[in-house]
């Protein structure tokens, strides 16, 4: 239990101090937008590049962790399906609540990867490699489906284009199997960017939480609560299992299948004509629920 104590609180702590620095005006609110792009377009990137360029893959090894990977965020989606009509949610909100079930904080699951042995930090940076496009791929086409009506190809390839996580991870999965190596300068450069991509993110992404938006908040909330931060680990845990995975593979695969939504779901929320006041209200909630939920689910996978 301290172990995890020792994991969980520092990550919260962090969320906690974005959170009161932005609301009480120690650092301003033009601050937050320029370190929540910094965070997303440099210093995450680096770190995705730099863990994957110098990580030790064995592809053969685990083809069956990608495969639950792609498997997870699908069947969310399909789980979230039946909602719809049973929560007589219109299109909009519905988008919402799909986001709410599917989509990830990149940040936590990173953070959260550290407590598990190697390779678990590798084996996270692998899972967002192959999450982020299947996560964007299923989103879009949410929204063409429900709200715009119809599928633009154009639109689903510009997002996953200009997605820099997935620029990083795919150009660290090219630098992993190119035989030579990073010169010691650039591999030192992304180091030092990498070190400081999870405090500000994390201080980001408190910042960005907005307790006003928990009002009036109903079903579809404590829904899409409930089926991303409990059923969906369930799931997971019987993917891991139906698929053979070892320990620190399923550990890996529950925790990322156990994280709140996204902070970036809100801006494809007001983007594309989801319930972007919803949204907002999910990504609070869920990421305030998931300081009771993560940890006991940490407390069952490592005991």
């Amino acid at each position: 239990m301290s172990l995890i104590l020792v994991t969980v609180l520092p990550i919260f702590s962090l969320l906690m101090l974005g959170y009161l620095a932005k609301r009480s005006g120690f650092l301003p609110a033009e601050f937050w937008p320029y370190l929540e792009k910094a965070s997303y377009y440099v210093l995450l990137p680096a770190l995705l590049v730099l863990n994957l360029s110098q990580a030790h893959i064995h592809w053969s090894e685990t083809s069956r962790l990608i495969s639950g990977i792609i498997l997870i965020p699908i069947l969310a989606g399909f789980l979230s399906f039946p909602f719809k009509a049973v929560l007589n949610l219109n299109a909009a909100d519905y988008t919402s609540f799909f986001q709410g079930v599917v989509r990830f904080s990149t940040y936590i699951g990173l953070a959260m990867s550290a407590v598990f042995p190697a390779p678990a930090p590798t084996l996270g940076a692998l899972v967002l490699a192959i999450m982020i496009p299947v996560v964007n791929i299923l989103c879009v086409l949410v929204f063409a489906l429900f709200v715009q009506k119809q599928l633009k190809l154009g639109m689903l390839f510009k997002s996953l284009a200009t997605n820099p996580l997935l620029v990083a991870c795919v150009l660290g999965m090219i630098l992993n199997i190119l035989p030579w190596k990073l010169p010691v300068i650039a591999s030192e450069v992304l180091r030092q960017l990498a070190q400081m991509a999870l405090p500000t993110g994390l201080l980001a992404v408190g910042a960005g939480l907005n307790l006003a938006a928990l009002r009036g908040l109903h079903a579809p909330f404590f829904w899409s609560a409930a089926l991303k931060l409990l059923i969906v680990p369930l799931l997971a845990w019987g993917v891991a299992i139906v698929l053979g995975l070892d320990a620190v593979s399923s550990s890996i695969l529950i925790v990322f299948a156990a994280l709140p939504t996204a902070p970036s779901a809100y801006i494809l929320a007001r983007q594309l004509g989801g319930n972007a006041e919803l949204m907002a209200g999910m990504i609070t909630g869920q990421t305030l629920l998931s300081l009771v939920t993560l940890p006991l689910i940490l407390s069952f996978l490592l005991h």
